[in-house]
């Protein structure tokens, strides 16, 4: 065994020794951080966001750790937007990890990195659009549309990138909920790209924005399904991480083309809680199933009613539906949202709940909701980017 004086030398059997002291602190420094370094970063990686419902670890989400005598520096890269609750996540992040510091100060990034996921039969991404969206309900009157303007708003509002199609060509809301007026056309380009007109910061495109309101379309299924795709495909999108888009209700030929032309990262299904309605998302689940396109969840509108006198709940259409049609179909119910009376009219005064009151209760349930669905989004593979469009000269 070696011994080591304060001198720095030692002698043994004739041999002389000298300076293992500065050799030998270093290594036994070096095998304290790296200890203090396993410690932390299982620590970290067991922490689970509530939005993911999983562990850092298993989302390969810390990208770097560094440990020295003071400081403690991680990077942790999240696949959803996380605006609305970063400092809310640091705050957790820190009290988390507080106890294997050993009296270091942390020094976190947390950011966040939205990429293209699989579509269905592995279709590449749209040029320009990462993930589309499909937002979908069995049947009418549910509160598909409202859901949707709100659901790309409180996306855009966690920080990103967000457009809306309004893919119900027989009866476009969308530039009524958006507040535009009556006769807002898009701006062509080279007479056949349309480029998205902005409303709250959203890119959208709409039918109605090629109509009038006293204008019906009177299409059969497949002039309807071709106009999808060409608003799909003839607007100049520009660099999207999400497009939401708003589809009739019903399980028809919008909905089969969609399925079978466009690539669709993932479906929400906006039901009430009935029965009947129930029974119409269940085929719309069961829709997507079997063209392969995911579901991220449920929104359950009408959930319940509270009393604006007494604050009374009351389920006046049922409860608990949405949570076990969620359970049959190993999905989750994204959100309850009330029967609310605010949601109704700022969508009617073409001011959504999101944008108008944005520190409302019922803001803050959308926001929740889209938050959780780009993080279920998250959870699953990677897809394949569009090849560049080659233009000649």
């Amino acid at each position: 065994m070696v011994r080591v004086c304060a001198t720095n030398n030692f002698r043994e059997g004739g041999l002389v020794v000298n300076g293992l002291a500065p050799i030998i602190a270093p290594l036994e420094t070096e095998a304290i951080m790296s200890s203090a370094e396993q410690r932390i970063r299982q620590q970290l990686g067991g922490f689970i966001p509530d939005d993911l419902g999983v562990s850092l670890t298993s989302v390969d989400a810390i990208e770097s750790l560094t440990v020295d005598d003071s400081t403690v520096h991680a990077r942790i890269v999240l696949g959803f937007p996380i605006d609305g609750i970063r400092e809310h996540l640091m705050t957790q992040i820190r009290e988390h990890v507080s106890e294997v510091l050993g009296g270091r100060e942390l020094a976190l990034d947390l950011t966040a990195k939205i990429i293209p996921h699989r579509a269905q039969s592995s279709l590449p991404a749209m040029d320009q659009v990462a993930n589309v969206i499909a937002i979908a309900s069995g049947k009418g009157g549910v509160g598909k549309s409202t859901t949707a303007v709100n659901l790309a708003l409180a996306l855009q509002a966690e920080g990103a990138r967000v457009g809306l199609l309004d893919a119900d060509v027989f009866g476009p809301s969308q530039p009524l909920m958006l507040g535009l007026p009556d006769g807002t056309r898009p701006e062509v380009l080279e007479g056949k790209y349309f480029v998205p007109v902005d409303a709250y910061g959203l890119q959208t495109m709409s039918m109605g924005y090629l109509t009038t309101k006293q204008t019906p379309v009177v299409w059969r299924g497949p002039k309807a399904s071709g106009a999808l795709v060409q608003m799909m495909e003839q607007t100049r999108w520009h660099h999207l991480d999400y497009l939401l888009v708003d589809l009739p209700p019903g399980t028809g030929d919008i909905q089969l083309t969609l399925a079978q032309k466009i690539p669709v990262a993932g479906a929400v299904v906006i039901t009430t809680p009935q029965d009947i309605a129930l029974l119409d998302a269940i085929k719309g689940v069961e829709m997507f199933r079997k063209v392969d396109i995911r579901v991220l969840g449920i929104v359950e509108n009408m959930a319940v009613h509270i009393c604006s006198q007494c604050g009374h709940h009351e389920h006046v259409f049922g409860q608990g539906g949405g949570e076990k049609m969620a359970s049959e179909y190993h999905t989750e119910v994204l959100a309850a949202l009330p029967l609310s009376l605010r949601i109704r009219e700022q969508a009617d005064s073409g001011e959504p709940m999101v944008a108008a009151c944005p520190d409302s209760e019922e803001a803050g349930l959308y926001r929740q909701a889209a938050r959780r669905l780009a993080a279920r989004l998250s959870l699953t593979e990677g897809g394949k980017r569009a090849f560049p469009k080659v233009t000649q000269h």
